[in-house]
C-alpha cells in the first residue's frame, strides 16, 4: 500500500504537467492501479513501475521531455499477457485512449506512443534520448545484486508458468543471449558505466543455471 501513496502522487504530479483535471487524474490512476495488481502479475507490478520511475529520476539530466519518459514508464507494461506478442502494441493504443479522454494534447501522446512501442525491441536510435533513458530504466533490473537478480528470474519464470521447463528455458536462454550480443546493453553513459557489467554478469549467471536445468 505504501508504494501505491507514492505512486499516486508521482502520477499526480506527472499528469498535472500535462493539465489534466485532478478528479479524472485520480479516476485514471485506480484504473493504471487495478492493471498493474492483477494476480497473475510477479514482476511487471507496481514495484517494476516503481523502480523505472525511479531509475528515470537518475537519468533526468539526459531527458528532452522528462514528462513524457515519465508517462510512458506508467503505460509500457499497462497491458501485460505472457501469451500474447503484442503486448506493447497494445499497451500504446491503451494510453493513447486514455490519455486522450484525459485532454492530453495529441502531439504529447504521440511522443509517449512512440516511447511505449520502442520497448518492443528495445532499441533506440542514438538522438532518441527520451528512449534511451526509458529503456536503460525498463532494464535496470538487470544490474542489481545477484539475490535480487534472481527473485526477478524467478518472478519472471512464475509469469510464464504455462510454458513446460524445457520450452522455458530455450526462450528464456535466447533473450539473455541476445542482449549479450548486443555492443551494450544499457544507451545512456551513467548506466553503461555503473550497470553494464553487473547486468552482463547476472545474464550469464543466469544461462549457467538455465544450462544446468537442461542438464539435471
Amino acid at each position: 500500500m505504501k508504494v501505491a501513496v507514492q505512486l499516486f502522487n508521482r502520477w499526480q504530479n506527472t499528469i498535472q504537467s500535462f493539465g489534466v483535471d485532478q478528479v479524472a487524474a485520480k479516476q485514471a490512476f485506480t484504473v493504471i492501479l487495478k492493471a498493474y495488481s492483477s494476480c497473475d502479475r510477479h514482476y511487471h507490478s507496481l514495484k517494476h513501475i516503481h523502480h523505472v520511475l525511479n531509475t528515470i529520476d537518475t537519468l533526468q539530466a539526459y531527458a528532452k521531455n522528462l514528462a513524457a519518459v515519465q508517462l510512458a514508464a506508467w503505460f509500457h507494461d499497462v497491458v501485460y499477457d505472457t501469451q500474447a506478442k503484442d503486448n506493447e502494441e497494445r499497451s500504446a493504443d491503451y494510453a493513447c485512449h486514455m490519455l486522450s479522454s484525459l485532454g492530453v494534447h495529441l502531439s504529447d501522446i504521440t511522443i509517449v506512443n512512440r516511447l511505449i512501442l520502442n520497448t518492443k525491441h528495445h532499441q533506440a536510435a542514438a538522438d532518441d534520448y527520451d528512449s534511451q533513458i526509458l529503456l536503460d530504466a525498463d532494464l535496470a533490473i538487470l544490474a542489481t545484486s545477484p539475490i535480487k537478480y534472481q527473485e526477478y528470474a524467478q518472478a519472471i519464470r512464475t509469469e510464464y508458468a504455462w510454458v513446460s521447463e524445457t520450452e522455458y528455458i530455450a526462450g528464456r536462454r535466447q533473450v539473455l543471449e541476445r542482449f549479450l550480443q548486443r555492443q551494450r546493453i544499457y544507451f545512456t553513459p551513467l548506466m553503461f558505466d555503473v550497470a553494464e557489467q553487473s547486468a552482463r554478469s547476472n545474464l550469464q549467471a543466469e544461462i549457467q543455471i538455465l544450462l544446468k536445468g537442461t542438464r539435471d
